[in-house]
């Protein structure tokens, strides 16, 4: 890669953390009784579905015992629950519940109010603008945020 390239790598780079922490910082100055931590442990379980208390404290980069205690609590408010493993009935999982994913969708509404009512006070060409802009960069982040294909070898297992 040649200097040019590099050099507009890390200026799209900043951009867009400079983006992406602006928008995470104004949404979440109203944290709606809920700490990031416990949005995002929602959040992911509501994408990925069940998964292991082990894989979920990893994968939000917290300690299991950490990860215990908020899932307790998300259990004990009704939030998420632990179901058996479909494959091996001595393995617990954790999911979100009904409940949990309303509140989700609350959250998503009440952030995307916020967002409207920043976007009411740019003049309609900006909008249209911005509206453009994201219809083209909105695709590209969520191919670059997949996870590169893994090699596989004879058999179709994973390399390791």
């Amino acid at each position: 890669m040649d200097e040019t390239s590099e050099e507009g790598h890390q200026e799209v780079a900043a951009a867009l953390n400079e983006l992406a922490t602006e928008m995470v910082r104004h949404l979440l100055s109203e944290r709606q009784g809920m700490s990031l931590t416990t949005a995002a442990t929602l959040s992911r379980l509501e994408r990925e579905g069940p998964v292991r208390l082990t894989a979920l404290a990893a994968a939000e980069g917290i300690a299991q015992p950490s990860m215990t205690a908020l899932v307790q609590r998300l259990e004990d408010q009704g939030l998420a629950t632990r179901v058996g493993h479909p494959g091996d009935g001595r393995v617990r999982l954790v999911a979100v519940t009904e409940a949990g994913r309303e509140l989700m969708a609350g959250r998503r509404r009440a952030q995307c109010a916020r967002v409207a009512d920043m976007l009411a006070a740019l003049p309609g060409q900006d909008v249209r603008a911005l509206g453009e802009a994201m219809r083209t960069a909105l695709p590209l982040v969520r191919r670059m945020l997949r996870p590169a294909p893994q090699p596989t070898v004879s058999g179709g297992e994973p390399a390791s």
